[in-house]
């Protein structure tokens, strides 16, 4: 009980964690203060309590796929953030001005979002074991120490991103955004195939004897990359769609960035 609350609970905060981790080192890489941290994190709890409070309300929406279709519909607005703030970064990186008002409003959308996804499940995974004390305590302790990790795994990506050159930094946080945001697409699509709002499909290939979900590798390369061991074609598609459009959106705001040059005279 208590090593599958720790692999539950990390999986979960290791994905915000790595959002956090990310979005604050470029904050303060592209000179915008952090402030914005605090009111996503606000917003983002109270979001994940006020989301488990009326579970079973939003569960019984869309004949009883509500809970699914409203995690989707977080993992598509997420993504669509995460495009914004890319074109937004990139504006940044190659010489365009932006707006750090906004860009910091993107930023905290993202984590608000991302906190109330991922605590709601925190929440109601703790919530099923309160009325058993016995089972209680060590799932708690699990929960506790899967949490320390997922925050720890974030700090170690912030410092890192920090003391990179400003030069590195940006673009490697893109790709790694990039990263995240394609698999959050492919969570998405997997949700609506749960819905049955997305057909069923047999997976494309199965990497599970080699690397397991459950695992702390599966579990990092999840939360990095967006890892799964059995994807289907929808997923695939959505994934490596989600990909390359954040990509191109990048290129396209350094293209629209890139200063003209002045002919002599």
């Amino acid at each position: 009980m208590l090593l599958t609350s720790v692999i539950i609970v990390l999986r979960e905060v290791l994905e915000a964690a790595l959002l956090v981790s990310i979005l604050s080192a470029l904050s303060g890489i592209m000179g915008i203060s952090r402030h914005w941290l605090m009111w996503a994190f606000a917003c983002g709890f109270a979001g994940a309590v006020c989301y488990g409070l009326g579970i079973n309300t939003i569960s019984d929406l869309f004949d009883g796929t509500g809970q699914e279709l409203s995690s989707a519909a977080m993992q598509f607005l997420i993504y669509c953030l995460l495009i914004l703030f890319a074109f937004q970064a990139a504006g940044s990186v190659y010489g365009r001005e932006t707006s750090g008002t906004f860009t910091a409003a993107i930023m905290a959308a993202i984590i608000a979002l991302a906190i109330t996804r991922e605590g709601f499940e925190v929440l109601v995974y703790l919530s099923g074991f309160m009325n058993e004390w016995q089972q209680f305590l060590p799932v708690l302790t699990g929960a506790l120490i899967g949490a320390g990790l997922g925050i720890s795994t974030g700090a170690l990506i912030y410092y890192l991103f920090s003391n990179l050159p400003s030069r590195y930094a940006l673009p490697a946080g893109l790709c790694l955004l990039s990263l995240v945001a394609a698999g959050m697409l492919s969570q998405g699509a997997l949700l609506l195939i749960q819905a049955d709002w997305l057909p069923a499909q047999l997976p494309l290939w199965d990497t599970s004897p080699w690397l397991a979900e459950q695992s702390l590798s599966g579990i990092l390369l999840y939360a990095l990359i967006g890892y799964e061991a059995t994807p289907t074609a929808i997923q695939a598609t959505c994934y490596f769609g989600g990909l390359l459009l954040l990509l191109m959106v990048v290129l396209y705001a350094r293209r629209r960035s890139r200063p003209l040059h002045k002919t002599p005279d």
